[in-house]
């Protein structure tokens, strides 16, 4: 998760994300170079003495400020549109999770399984134990197994909300009435913190969400302990 004064994206902990932080560098470097070159050029206008009468008119510099945008737009384009793709694409999924969002919580469905369901709710301030963070903690933790293609159904009960974890590089709207798909795959163990990200009401800001990986082993004994 995301520590105080982060200037920077999450740890990624999935293949998406790992692409997607590649490509905020690969955006954020090339919109560096574009500034610099810009506030050269400025200041080479605001302190040289000479004026260049000749390129005016001069179809070349038109040429080249024209192609060269085109370019860089095309640089940006290619790498964007291959990570769209990337996120959407669906293997043939192991599990597949029902996530519903409600006012003000999360109830989750593990549709492979026949009664494997649960609400979770954020756990208030006065009953968090030390080492627990305020606001993020839950009382039911969605546990998923690791290294494994998840397909996850995202819809809502009532009004808007969104279903994000950003060091999985996941963000689903959940629209009531609608079924939304994505998928998770996640390369590393550990807890994995995400919150709604759609104003979804009064209490929009209190409805966390914990995603716990473990290895298949352990998913097998959570999932029996469950039923």
């Amino acid at each position: 998760m995301a520590y105080p004064f982060q200037l920077g994206l999450q740890d990624a902990a999935s293949p998406v994300m790992e692409e997607l932080l590649q490509f905020h560098d690969h955006a954020l470097m090339i919109i560096f170079l574009i500034s610099s070159l810009v506030l050269y050029i400025i200041t080479l206008m605001l302190t040289t003495k000479l004026t260049h009468t000749s390129t005016m008119n001069a179809q070349e510099v038109e040429t080249i400020w024209t192609i060269l945008p085109a370019a860089i737009l095309i640089m940006i384009a290619l790498p964007s549109l291959r990570i769209l793709y990337m996120m959407d694409e669906i293997n043939n999924p192991s599990l597949t999770v029902k996530t519903m969002g409600h006012q003000w919580y999360w109830s989750y469905e593990y549709t492979d399984y026949e009664d494997l369901n649960f609400d979770s709710y954020m756990i208030p301030t006065p009953d968090l134990k030390p080492g627990e963070l305020r606001l993020l903690e839950v009382d039911n933790r969605m546990v998923l197994p690791l290294q494994m293609t998840i397909r996850m159904l995202v819809s809502s009960e009532d009004v808007l909300h969104s279903w994000a974890i950003p060091s999985l590089g996941l963000k689903t709207d959940a629209i009531p009435g609608r079924l939304n798909q994505t998928t998770l795959t996640s390369t590393r163990p550990g807890l994995f913190y995400g919150q709604c990200s759609e104003v979804c009401g009064s209490n929009h800001s209190f409805m966390p969400i914990v995603l716990e990986l473990v290895p298949l082993e352990s998913f097998e004994k959570w999932s029996a302990s469950m039923l």
